[in-house]
């Protein structure tokens, strides 16, 4: 066992790279379908589920969730043709030329396992794109700020920005059915949402070969920062892991028509733990180049995340002290890449 700093806490987890293969309906699959139709009963029936699953796993599929396939298949296109570049064409919009984490980031410069050596794939960040003279980028809300892109790729910003709008949409929808998990009304979240911290990342991972160090796979074993994560995966290429409470590696590979969707560190905040932010990996062994699209949902900068009314008691007291969403973010940001901190240091050393 190995103990995995996260930003909720540590976190024990057994070593090796094997998952355990096990039926999907070990981890649920959603339909999403009644959050569309507006059937209350129906809508109960899927939060009575979705509670479930989060309490118990902390991962689930979902179907039924209405996101275009044109933007997705596009979305996959464009990051395999961007991804091939050479390097040099790629680093014309490295991270570094962002102050708000958009953009490539190469091989290695990620590591989500603060016990490891650095993530084996490549990455290209978008968000919300939010004017350089909006008054919270003036303000000095680092998450917020404008997108950088290709200028000879327009195809590439048209699928992500396609991508990410369609993904605003059905995060809502999501948004909703976790209220709903919860005991709230359905639009309990909703003033919460109105310019929120949403993160599309196209990813590349090569094949891994031969005997691997445990150290430097994919990416590392890590909880997401925000609300929720909504992932797209290939068919047919297995990478994601996930572990279970026993501590064992669980395969979720990737369904027809089906997003993952895992449970991040701030919802987990909110409901005291009650729903969980459950450890992922991913370690492509399937010999081919691996592309993936999560997308990383979470609340306005400003908002507090604090536990729930619903989720304390006298045998529960709240584990997390209140914190703005952009702060937690931006700590977890900073404890993971190293020249987005290297940013945020000469920043804090001007002012």
């Amino acid at each position: 066992m190995k103990e995995l700093p996260t930003g909720n806490g540590a976190r024990l987890i057994k070593s090796g790279l094997d998952p355990v293969r096990v039926p999907f309906d070990q981890i649920p699959v959603i339909d999403l379908e009644p959050m569309f139709s507006g059937d209350a009963d129906a809508k109960a029936a899927l939060a009575e589920s979705l509670r479930h699953a989060c309490t118990q796993v902390g991962f689930l599929y979902i179907k039924n969730h209405h996101f275009p396939k044109e933007a997705l298949a596009a979305a996959f296109a464009e990051a395999e043709q961007f991804f091939a570049q050479p390097d040099e064409a790629k680093m014309k919009n490295h991270v570094s030329k962002s102050s708000n984490l958009r953009g490539y980031a190469a091989m290695l410069e990620e590591n989500t396992d603060p016990t490891a050596r650095g993530d084996l794939h490549e990455s290209f960040d978008i968000a919300l794109d939010v004017p350089a003279d909006d008054p919270d980028v003036l303000a000095g809300k680092v998450l917020y700020g404008p997108n950088q892109w290709p200028e000879d790729r327009p195809s590439f910003r048209k699928a992500l920005e396609s991508y990410h709008a369609e993904m605003i949409k059905l995060s809502h929808h999501l948004l909703h059915a976790f209220a709903l998990a919860l005991g709230l009304e359905e639009t309990y979240f909703d003033a919460m949402v109105t310019k929120p911290l949403a993160t599309l990342r196209v990813l590349h991972y090569p094949p891994q070969f031969g005997e691997i160090d445990e150290r430097q796979i994919g990416i590392g074993a890590h909880s997401d920062y925000e609300c929720f994560t909504i992932l797209a995966q290939q068919m047919g290429i297995p990478a994601l892991q996930v572990l279970n409470a026993a501590g064992e590696w669980i395969a979720a590979d990737p369904m027809e028509d089906c997003f993952v969707v895992n449970v991040g560190d701030q919802m987990a905040r909110w409901t005291n733990d009650l729903f969980a932010s459950t450890v992922h990996r991913a370690i492509n062994r399937s010999g081919k180049e691996r592309y993936s699209i999560p997308f990383f949902f979470g609340p306005n900068y400003d908002t507090i995340v604090e536990v729930l009314p619903s989720c304390v008691d006298e045998d529960h007291p709240a584990k997390y002290p209140p914190i703005s969403s952009g702060d937690y973010v931006n700590g977890r940001f900073t404890a993971t890449f190293a020249s987005y901190a290297e940013q945020q240091k000469d920043a804090a050393t001007v002012v």
